[in-house]
């Protein structure tokens, strides 16, 4: 069978140990997805999976905000970046809330009719405008919407989106034991916090945050992929740090790649600002120039996830200070 990863092998749930199986576990009870793969393909750096997992569950599954709200708005910021395997995920995750007609409408590539959804909708796209959500709901949806600007990167970057977007109908894939397990873990609310656990040291939380889970989460999150920067000279975590900073946090790299360091000369600082902008346009040859010894699986989930977390930063950065 063909590996749904690119450039690493990860651990199958049953082979990890500690923090891993940890996430795991809880991933499996209150995500209803076994082995969901954007945490499995961080799950050679454990603080990342445990950071990214607790975001997105104290934001996306647990709170008293709709989740049909949560997810149109991690709809809009998959669509923004280019990820059809969370597009797809966002879809099923929305039949399995009961919401079809939305869910169908969406796969159409139809805007919602609703005037809400479409604002929740246009604002995962583009998170500059005002929020469309009361401010002491922004732990949930700033959280989420932030959550997936992070996942959307390490499944473009590390996962083989060909291999595993496939067109089932989603009645289908939810008339199954799995299926059914899914529906249940959408349609219950995870109790706030029990992931906070599974997290290493963070650091100073976010002001969208209130003081929730969501901003430990988060924290945690952002401390362990600024690790990765330890995998770049100075220089070149210099460049990248401000290359993302100096970027408005929603354009596309152009395709001739203006700005990408040469492949040969400075491949981490490419890999890291492809992960940052593009991660979709990683390649093997990038991956070759840079992962030499001593680097492995770790280091290279710890490198993408350094440029993913600049550009989450950098769209945190432009958000509007209230709604």
């Amino acid at each position: 069978m063909t590996s749904p990863f690119r450039f690493t092998s990860p651990e199958s749930a049953d082979e990890t140990t500690g923090t891993a199986a940890a996430v795991h576990a809880q991933m499996t009870r209150d995500f209803g997805i076994e082995g969901a793969l954007p945490f499995v393909a961080l799950s050679a750096a454990p603080d990342l999976m445990a950071g990214a997992w607790a975001l997105m569950r104290e934001s996306l599954l647990s709170g008293h905000a709709s989740r049909t709200e949560k997810e149109l708005v991690t709809y809009g910021v998959s669509l923004a970046n280019r990820c059809p395997f969370c597009v797809g995920a966002h879809t099923l995750l929305l039949y399995a809330g009961g919401d079809r007609e939305l869910a169908g409408s969406l796969a159409r590539g139809e805007r919602p009719a609703d005037p809400e959804h479409a604002r929740l909708l246009a604002w995962g796209q583009d998170m500059r405008g005002p929020w469309p959500f009361a401010a002491d709901d922004a732990p949930e949806f700033v959280g989420s919407a932030l959550a997936f600007h992070f996942i959307n990167r390490i499944v473009s970057a590390l996962i083989d989106e060909e291999a595993v977007s496939g067109g089932a109908d989603p009645a289908e894939l939810l008339d199954t034991e799995a299926g059914h397990a899914l529906v249940h873990a959408v349609r219950a609310r995870p109790e706030p916090g029990l992931s906070l656990p599974l997290l290493g040291t963070g650091g100073p939380r976010p002001s969208w945050a209130a003081g929730t889970p969501a901003g430990a989460a988060f924290a945690a999150l952002r401390a362990a992929a600024h690790a990765g920067a330890g995998l770049l000279d100075g220089p070149d975590a210099t460049f990248v740090r401000e290359s993302v900073a100096a970027w408005d946090g929603f354009t596309p790299l152009p395709p001739a790649g203006d700005g990408l360091p040469d492949r040969a000369e400075r491949p981490g600082a490419r890999l890291a600002l492809l992960a940052a902008r593009a991660p979709y346009r990683i390649t093997a040859e990038d991956v070759k120039a840079w992962r030499v010894e001593p680097f492995t699986d770790h280091c290279l989930v710890h490198l993408v996830a350094y440029g993913a977390m600049l550009a989450v930063e950098r769209v945190e950065a432009g958000l509007a200070a209230r709604g």
